[in-house]
């Protein structure tokens, strides 16, 4: 092995091994009442545009809330407390909503990125652990080992990494009483964003968000084909897109999903 590969390789175990714990917030303590949704709300009425992009900087400056809800998340969830979580909504509006506020609390942790690409992707979704219930896990098991088997492929249209290619995130959090319509709605504004589908019916192909083509199993599970799934939530005034249309991908975009100017 050259000399170039293995210091390559020597500071991407650096970097790597350097995140393999991302420290609960040190300023806030967990409450073990209830899910600080009044919280989590704050955070994403004065830090989320309309378009769902985050003001980094300004968050990273204006925590307290932030800090709140992440030390709830680290200490409490439906494994060690499920008197918390009585049904199947509480259970997933806690998981999309802890997700999508530990994606934000390592964008900060990590010193606000430009992007996740490359190594950074590793690190952000394989190592840098976090915590739930107070069991450590990385982002990637989290989604793929707790959440996805919870059986709503609406779920992708929710859980945000805070990459410019993720879906829009809301400006409010997922409740256990209004779930199903909230879900609903991001999955329906989701396709029926031009950065995320795309129909030329002259070449007969439908692109849409790598998204699908990361997790195809799950979609599937709810409709016969890709498009059928698509279907299902594209407004109905455009039609139905034909089922022998080709599916292609956009390209996914891993850039820090930060507000313009911050």
């Amino acid at each position: 092995m050259n000399r170039i590969w293995i210091l390559f390789l020597t500071a991407a175990v650096a970097l790597l091994s350097g995140c393999a714990s991302v420290r609960a917030p040190v300023s806030a303590t967990p409450s073990a009442e209830a899910p600080p949704y009044e919280a989590w709300a704050r955070v994403l009425q004065t830090h989320i545009d309309a378009e769902g992009r985050v003001n980094f900087a300004g968050l990273a400056n204006d925590r307290a809330d932030l800090d709140r809800v992440v030390a709830f998340v680290y200490a409490n969830g439906p494994n060690n407390r499920p008197d918390l979580f009585p049904t199947p909504q509480h259970v997933l509006a806690y998981h999309i909503n802890a997700y999508n506020a530990l994606s934000i609390y390592k964008v900060i942790e990590a010193g606000i990125p430009e992007t996740n690409a490359g190594l950074r992707k590793v690190s952000f979704f394989v190592f840098g652990k976090v915590q739930v219930g107070g069991q450590r896990v990385s982002l990637y098991d989290y989604e793929n080992k707790v959440i996805r088997p919870l059986g709503d492929p609406r779920v992708h249209m929710a859980l945000n990494c805070m990459s410019v290619s993720c879906p829009r995130l809301p400006r409010e959090p997922f409740l256990p009483e209004t779930l199903d319509q909230q879900l609903l709605r991001e999955t329906k504004y989701f396709f029926n964003e031009p950065r995320n589908l795309t129909v030329d019916t002259v070449n007969r192909v439908v692109k849409t968000s790598e998204i699908l083509k990361f997790f195809p199993d799950d979609f599937l599970l709810k409709a016969p084909s890709l498009i059928a799934f698509i279907n299902l939530y594209r407004d109905g005034a455009l039609g139905k897109i034909p089922e022998d249309f080709r599916v292609e991908y956009f390209p996914y975009d891993w850039t820090i999903n930060r507000q313009p100017g911050t």
